[in-house]
């Protein structure tokens, strides 16, 4: 077992700004919006320019420009944490190929997501295809790459960042298909859209600040043992 490598802990930045920035976004956008509630509203109402009713949910989001700007930030961010991870990590080369492709993948979906609103109006234009296929992309592709370097995080020390690491990405998937069947669905109702929507995304933006601050108190606890 090897310890995690200070070269890895010059990610943990952007990994932690990511999810920051993430969350900082939604609850300033949520907090402008008229009755928005993180049980029932999707979190791309939040990115809604239109103001009226869309599936049965009000949708009025003054701050729309701040939820999609902060998605496709997210996007970019997580690419680049991702690269400068593997650049200082020793994974195994087809590790590495799998999480710089699901990486980019969730980047380039989630920048969809920002870019073409889940509104009636791309609706009615047939943009709104787009917005579902970044989200798909996003939310699977974020939680297999999660997956994948938790994979890879169990062969080296801490272990349990690598068992949290999976344990998010599963409950993430999970997540997302609790909110297929439930809102297609008109016998099962466990928990409200924006609860499943939420742990199939939380578990992303939580495994981004877990492994950034966990690198960062990993490089300062060797910084302190060479002085």
């Amino acid at each position: 077992m090897v310890r995690m490598r200070p070269i890895q802990s010059k990610s943990a930045v952007l990994w932690i700004i990511a999810g920051s920035v993430y969350l900082a976004a939604e609850a300033i956008s949520a907090s402008a919006f008229p009755g928005y509630s993180y049980a029932t509203n999707y979190i791309s109402d939040l990115g809604v320019q239109d103001v009226g009713t869309f599936q049965g949910r009000a949708i009025d989001s003054p701050l729309h420009v701040v939820m999609n700007t902060a998605f496709i930030l997210h996007g970019v961010l997580f690419a680049a944490a991702a690269l400068l991870t593997v650049r200082g990590a020793a994974w195994r080369p087809r590790t590495r190929g799998w999480f710089i492709s699901l990486a980019l993948v969730h980047a380039v979906g989630i920048i969809l997501v920002g870019v073409f609103s889940g509104s009636q109006t791309n609706v009615d234009n047939g943009l709104a295809a787009f917005h579902v296929l970044g989200a798909g992309m996003a939310i699977i592709a974020g939680n297999l790459a999660v997956i994948v370097a938790g994979i890879a995080l169990l062969r080296e020390a801490p272990r349990w960042l690598g068992a949290v690491s999976v344990t998010l990405g599963i409950v993430g998937l999970i997540g997302l298909v609790g909110l297929l069947v439930d809102s297609n669905s008109t016998v099962i109702d466990l928990l409200p859209d924006g609860v499943w929507e939420r742990a199939a995304v939380y578990s992303i933006i939580a495994w981004e600040l877990l492994v950034g601050t966990t690198a960062l108190a990993t490089r300062s606890r060797s910084v302190r043992r060479r002085a």
